[in-house]
């Protein structure tokens, strides 16, 4: 049952991003506040200000979301492949064989259903992230309010073409490259174990944030322009000012934090998405 992919995806996206938030806060922070020296610095100056819950700050709302952003990228690229593949089998082990050009369509696919949930939830999210003081935001309910009445409906949906054309490129690659390198670990005629699972979803998130990256850093830019950030005038201008402010390099800014977070993080989504659909259709 198509239900099940979309459970599946529920459970293992919240899973997946209590694991990693702590860096992606920090991630956030080097690519939309140009006062800290590098990594370490960051991470030492929000310990020492704001303790370990500066790390979680704008947790709740992506946490309480994640589930519901994944369920609708998992259940959407499950559905799309046996479309594809003309399978009408929800359960991977009993799908017929997909092409990479299938298993791309579909991963991009998925990252274009996601889009209308994942926007407003992931500036919410950036918003709450950038701040170093609880002056401006109280929580992500007050965030909303504030941008609703600051900005408007339109508000929530700022950075949103950044984000769209991150996400399309990045779920196709991120499909793409677990299923191929998870068939590369795994003897023929057999499932895949834990550790093709996991090393599988590990890379395929690496790959996917490289590629994601220089566009993760205009969205996250564009997101807060009107917190106390710089203000740009759509994607190009932004593109345009940082280079000539910081030079190319600014969009690799938190790539190798992108890369260090992406693994374990989708190393376990992967792993909890696969034993759960295992669960599911062994019952």
């Amino acid at each position: 049952m198509p239900f099940l992919d979309f459970v599946a995806g529920c459970i293992s996206g919240a899973v997946g991003l209590t694991v990693g938030h702590p860096l992606d806060t920090v991630k956030v922070r080097l690519q939309t506040q140009s006062v800290y020296q590098g990594l370490l610095h960051c991470v030492s100056e929000t310990y020492t200000h704001e303790g370990l819950h500066g790390f979680f700050k704008g947790m709740t709302f992506p946490l309480l979301s994640a589930g519901l952003i994944n369920s609708i990228a998992f259940g959407s690229y499950s559905t799309a492949l046996d479309l594809l593949t003309g399978s009408r089998h929800s359960d991977p082990s009993q799908r017929k064989p997909a092409s990479a050009a299938h298993v791309f369509t579909a991963g991009s696919f998925a990252g274009l259903t996601q889009l209308s949930v994942s926007i407003p939830i992931d500036l919410v999210k950036v918003r709450l992230q950038g701040q170093t003081s609880a002056d401006q935001y109280r929580g992500s309910v007050h965030c909303v309010d504030e941008i609703l009445k600051k900005e408007g409906p339109r508000g929530l949906f700022k950075g949103g073409t950044a984000l769209a054309i991150r996400d399309l490129l990045s779920y196709g690659l991120y499909f793409l490259s677990y299923e191929l390198i998870c068939e590369a670990l795994t003897e023929a005629g057999k499932e895949p174990g834990m550790f093709s699972i996991m090393t599988a979803g590990g890379l395929a998130g690496v790959l996917s944030w490289a590629l994601a990256t220089p566009m993760d850093v205009v969205k996250a830019r564009l997101q807060m322009s009107e917190a106390g950030g710089r203000t740009y005038n759509g994607i190009l201008d932004c593109m345009r000012t940082s280079v000539k402010e910081e030079g190319v390099r600014v969009f690799f800014k938190g790539v190798a934090l992108n890369s260090v977070r992406a693994f374990p993080v989708n190393a376990i989504t992967f792993l909890s998405y696969e034993r759960l659909m295992k669960l599911f259709h062994s019952g």
